[in-house]
């Protein structure tokens, strides 16, 4: 029989290939001026570059969901990372922008896997008190993995050529595609102590009624404007300031990288920890965390785009990101815990559909059109508009949460 891995191994193992998973995603936006100058393309064209790695991203999710609740999840996972390092390694060798996008959409596909199968590996192992710590310190990846795709991106692109940084950054996944396969997973629900008998299967019309759950509907609506903002936020960012404010394209992506790194991994671990030690005081901690760091941020990154001084742009730029990063473990654990036990990968790859279709999918092209229009500057106004939106969804569902509390607290009788 195989070996289990203990929590902590099973979270630092997922939490590495995470990092590449975010990684080879964010190659793209360091090297996007130097592919667009070979490939001859304009920014809408350049936008539609994520939105094909989207269609791969979001068509999938379901699916691999659906699986990820009835069958092992370490093969899936292992299906995924080999999967999105293909793409990743075959996009160096794209000879032209029709093919460009078909190998954006394995790398979609392939991360569609691993997004939907993870957390619910994570949860298992985790209880309740611990879970959305170990989910924050999972997504701690973001960042890390965001900003050295930036770095290396751009670095590589600079000193020899942007296929030869998609080629450098897919290869390794090849190999850890197969790290987890000598493992026995938990099973579902341990975290809580559920049986195998006591966790049903999911049927088809079970995760059709995900979204009559108030709680999930609301987390996914401001999850999905929210998406809408930061994946356009995280393609054009780099280029803002090349455009812009006139920064070398490998300094921009360093600079990208960097505050990624730091606003980000900062970020994601003090809105986690922080959301925990609230919501332990407060049953809407998770769901305040994410309202209030949303809101606050919409007037920073207003001042990003439009400061002209390169300085204060690129500040309110890192500021904004680390106030963006607060709201990354809780919206994670939120959607695992508003849904029922059996469900938690379905959970996850229908909250991946609605997001990317109705978010990120189009807003990189959107800004991409715009920026043909009116300039790059004006474009990216449409995405704090974007947050606002999250940001009310997400203190609707935190005043819903306290009023199921009010209400608990009136039903019980008087001693």
């Amino acid at each position: 029989m195989n070996k289990r891995l203990s929590p902590a191994w099973t979270l630092a193992i997922l939490t590495g290939l995470n990092l590449f998973n975010y990684l080879d995603r964010y190659v793209l936006s360091a090297v996007l001026p130097s592919l667009q100058t070979e490939l001859h393309i304009d920014d809408g064209h350049a936008g539609r570059i994520v939105t094909a790695f989207m269609i791969g991203y979001f068509v999938t999710s379901p699916f691999f969901g659906y699986l990820g609740d009835r069958f092992p999840r370490k093969w899936l996972i292992a299906l995924g990372i080999f999967v999105w390092s293909l793409g990743t390694v075959l996009t160096g060798f794209a000879g032209t922008f029709a093919i460009l996008l078909s190998y954006r959409v394995l790398v979609g596909l392939g991360e569609a896997s691993y997004a939907t199968v993870s957390p619910s590996l994570i949860s298992d192992n985790f209880g309740p008190q611990r879970r959305n710590n170990a989910l924050t310190i999972f997504y701690v990846a973001i960042p890390v993995g965001a900003a050295l795709g930036n770095i290396i991106g751009g670095q590589i692109a600079a000193h020899y050529s942007w296929r030869h940084a998609f080629i450098w950054a897919g290869a390794p996944g090849l190999l850890l595609a197969l790290v987890l396969l000598p493992f026995k997973e938990p099973e579902r629900g341990q975290a809580e102590g559920l049986t195998a008998g006591r966790n049903p299967k999911p049927k088809p019309k079970d995760i059709l009624n995900l979204f009559r759950i108030p709680k999930y509907l609301l987390v996914v609506l401001g999850y999905t404007a929210y998406t809408f903002a930061i994946g356009a936020f995280g393609t054009w960012g780099p280029t803002f300031l090349v455009r812009v404010h006139h920064v070398a394209i490998d300094k921009a992506g360093t600079f990208f990288g960097l505050v990624l790194v730091v606003s980000g991994l900062l970020g994601t671990l003090i809105g986690g920890f922080a959301a925990t030690a609230w919501q332990k005081r407060n049953k809407a901690g998770y769901a305040w965390t994410l309202g209030l760091s949303v809101l606050i941020a919409v007037p920073v990154v207003v001042m990003a785009f439009l400061a002209k001084d390169r300085t204060i742009s690129m500040a309110c730029l890192a500021a904004s990101m680390f106030l963006l990063f607060l709201s990354t473990g809780p919206v994670n654990t939120l959607i695992i815990e508003t849904v029922p036990v059996n469900l938690r990968s379905s959970a996850m790859a229908v909250s991946i559909f609605a997001i990317h279709l109705f978010g990120d999918m189009w807003s990189s092209e959107i800004v991409g059109h715009l920026s043909d229009k009116w300039g790059l500057r004006y474009a990216v106004l449409i995405l704090p508009m974007a947050l606002v939106i999250g940001a009310v969804f997400w203190l609707i569902l935190a005043g819903m949460t306290v009023r199921e509390k009010e209400n608990s607290k009136s039903l019980v009788p008087a001693a």
